[in-house]
């Protein structure tokens, strides 16, 4: 058991040996991303996983921007998750990349928030990486695409799904990313792309696939419920879920920041 606790918040998160219930190729896997510091969805998500038999939990970046609780969403997530993702939001915080050409709007929410996160949780973004693999479990994690990591590249259309073919033989047969803020998936073979609904499927043993995840804090596909999935390695299946969440809070939050009003107003209609 964990709890974190920052001003005044806590949660508590039970956690399960994974040697006790399966091997390390045989696990459940809890897939979150794009939190975008609001702490309320994250908080509903946390909850939602405690009755979903997860072994372990990943991040797939994107912890920080747009919301209004940086160092309370940065002190779950470290808490919580085996490991996390390098997102663009959080390179920008961190001073690992150029966010000059970012509009107005998001490049105040990025300054603000590397002026509020608490220096562990700064040091926290400086340290991740743009991609983890899990081959034992046969799944590739990072943010955009795999193709150029560093330049955390879009994936929402087959189109772009059709770049990552030249790279068909180095993909895992599961590649999970985040980023979009959408559920999308793509199956590949060494010739072809072609998305599929967004539902709960099994992996065919003659293809690979591409999945975006959706946000947990910024949902962009007119669903304004927080979104996050589960992979059973075992059964290979990967499922969507949607929780919702307190957004009256969450959105006071990002007003309260003085953070551009927009960033409140979609989280209503999740787009």
């Amino acid at each position: 058991m964990l709890s974190v606790t920052r001003k005044r918040v806590t949660l508590t998160f039970l956690f399960r040996d994974p040697k006790a219930r399966h091997s390390a190729s045989r696990m459940r896997l809890g897939i979150l991303s794009d939190i975008h510091a609001n702490y309320e969805a994250l908080s509903a998500v946390v909850e939602a996983f405690k009755s979903e038999d997860v072994d372990r939990y990943y991040c797939l970046g994107d912890t920080v921007g747009y919301g209004g609780s940086p160092n309370e969403c940065a002190d779950v997530v470290r808490g919580l998750v085996e490991a996390t993702i390098l997102g663009n939001h959080d390179a920008a915080v961190a001073g690992r990349m150029d966010y000059s050409y970012y509009y107005e709007a998001a490049r105040h929410a990025l300054d603000l928030h590397a002026q509020l996160l608490s220096a562990e949780n700064m040091a926290w973004l400086k340290d991740l990486p743009y991609q983890i693999k899990l081959p034992e479990q046969a799944v590739n994690l990072c943010h955009g695409s795999p193709v150029r990591l560093e330049e955390f590249e879009y994936i929402f259309a087959p189109e772009q799904a059709r770049e990552c073919l030249p790279i068909f033989e180095e993909l895992a047969p599961l590649t999970l990313i985040g980023h979009s803020h959408l559920c999308k998936v793509f199956a590949l073979t060494k010739t072809s792309v072609e998305e599929l609904p967004p539902i709960d499927f099994e992996l065919q043993p003659d293809r690979k696939y591409i999945v975006s995840v959706g946000s947990v804090g910024q949902p962009r596909d007119y669903d304004n419920r927080a979104s996050y999935t589960l992979y059973d390695s075992t059964k290979k299946r990967f499922e969507f879920k949607r929780v919702e969440y307190d957004i009256e809070t969450a959105a006071d939050k990002v007003l309260r920041a003085k953070l551009e009003r927009n960033f409140a107003h979609r989280l209503f209609i999740g787009v």
